[in-house]
């Protein structure tokens, strides 16, 4: 419930008392679990890393990459899916962002959570035979996150169908699998 409550009321409306409510537990039955706010937030990032790595784990083509092709469907389904089904949860995980900017203890939770994605990232890449994909696996999640943000958030006017996403990931991830000429 405080993902949901999360995504609805932001960071200020996530308390204690919210969550209760939005679970119809008795009140003080969040409090007693998470006993703090930082608790409340960490167990919050654990919950939304959790479900996401699901996602991932979970698909044939992320567990053993056949080619580059379906790996780019995949990252294209994932923007497309955690920017409509996936909306409560990304804009959660985006709220939760945004405060550990102010909040170092919240930012080395979200950091170490965020390893899971980067780690998937580099084993994808090393099978799929990039160049450099310690360097690389960054850089792809962060341009996944961008799109999810962007078609949340409405930040640009990049509105992308499901075959111009395909399209892009595979340039991207081509990119990353061609030979470095320097």
């Amino acid at each position: 419930m405080a993902i949901s409550t999360l995504a609805r009321a932001g960071m200020r409306g996530l308390t204690h008392r919210a969550v209760d409510e939005a679970a119809g537990v008795p009140t003080g039955t969040c409090s007693y679990y998470f006993r703090t706010r930082q608790a409340l937030l960490q167990a919050t990032v654990e919950r939304l890393a959790e479900a996401d790595i699901v996602d991932l784990a979970d698909h044939p083509a992320v567990a053993k990459p056949a080619d580059i092709a379906k790996v780019a469907a995949v990252a294209a389904n994932l923007v497309e899916r955690w920017s409509t089904a996936g909306r409560e949860r990304m804009l959660a995980r985006y709220e939760l962002s945004l405060e550990s900017t102010r909040r170092p203890e919240l930012h080395a939770v979200l950091v170490e959570a965020g390893e899971a994605y980067r780690a998937i990232a580099r084993d994808l890449l090393t099978a799929m035979g990039a160049s450099d994909p310690p360097s690389q696996a960054p850089i792809f999640v962060a341009f996944l996150d961008g799109l999810v943000f962007d078609h949340l958030a409405g930040a640009g006017a990049l509105r992308l169908t499901s075959d111009e996403l395909r399209r892009t990931f595979l340039d991207l991830l081509y990119g990353f699998t061609r030979p470095l000429h320097l």
